[in-house]
């Protein structure tokens, strides 16, 4: 009696785990290895690895799985780096912290598309963006950066969303610090920086795991910053693996091979979490 009823209050979780992520698998797996083309809906035969061999085989293949893995630890050295510091600088008690506090986490609150739209003509626009009003203002030209940048426009777009995850994550883990530890450390005579490398890093160890497990699982999707802003262009140039499913889904309507991209999507995502997981448990069993 004492296991019937929690498997009881188990089942709905399961079931809706079951419902949202392992039955859309299992239908993406189907069609991953027959002939579906929404133009011609009427037959599903068997394809065998043909759709995979299709898209593999793809011109925007290799690049788009460049810019994925380029957009991936690009973002990730960001937020981890930028994260860590805007962390320490928000620990430290000053006027007016609370409210800093509410602007930086703000950023991660904001929809990719509005994100996307707000860069691209706020900031972005060669005429009367934000960046190219400064670069008049000191005699340059301005840049048209989603045609001369466009992978790193997109980077600076999600950068600045996710970096707002990094920095409360960080903060949340720096204020379970031991005061005691630090105050023992100062008297000593330890500068900033050997608190920084001996106390502060090793500390936020587990809490940089944590995000760079989260944000890779999260990242490898990225689609919003790219369909609003560049549309994978030009050429190649910000085309991912995420939106090359897309194309061949609902630009080529080539349900088959977009299943396959898919498949191979969620491998990379499995992977890539299952040595996270190893570092994030070597971490916590310290």
């Amino acid at each position: 009696m004492k296991r019937i009823i929690p498997r009881t209050l188990l089942t709905p979780a399961v079931l809706a785990v079951s419902v949202i992520s392992v039955i859309p698998l299992l239908i993406a797996l189907y069609y991953a290895f027959v002939r579906y083309s929404m133009l011609d809906p009427s037959g599903h035969p068997f394809h065998g690895l043909a759709n995979f061999h299709f898209f593999f085989t793809d011109a925007s293949f290799l690049p788009a799985l460049q810019n994925t893995f380029t957009l991936l630890f690009s973002v990730m050295l960001v937020t981890v780096v930028l994260g860590t510091a805007l962390g320490l600088l928000i620990n430290e008690a000053f006027p007016g912290r609370a409210v800093v506090r509410v602007l930086l986490i703000s950023p991660f609150l904001v929809m990719p598309a509005v994100n996307a739209l707000m860069w691209k003509n706020m900031l972005l626009n060669p005429i009367y963006g934000l960046f190219a009003q400064i670069s008049l203002f000191f005699g340059a030209t301005p840049v048209d950066w989603l045609s001369a940048h466009p992978l790193f426009s997109i980077i600076m777009m999600v950068s600045w969303q996710w970096l707002p995850f990094a920095c409360l994550i960080f903060m949340t883990a720096l204020q379970s610090m031991d005061r005691e530890q630090l105050e023992a450390a100062r008297m000593d005579g330890a500068t900033y920086l050997q608190q920084l490398r001996y106390l502060y890093i090793p500390h936020l160890g587990r809490a940089v795991s944590v995000v760079l497990m989260i944000e890779m699982i999260f990242l490898l999707s990225i689609f919003a910053e790219i369909f609003t802003t560049t549309g994978g262009g030009p050429g190649f140039d910000t085309t991912t693996i995420t939106f090359m499913i897309y194309q061949q889904a609902l630009l080529s309507y080539d349900i088959g091979a977009a299943s396959a991209g898919a498949l191979f999507a969620v491998l990379i995502a499995n992977i890539a979490a299952f040595f996270l997981m190893r570092v994030i448990g070597k971490n916590l069993s310290k």
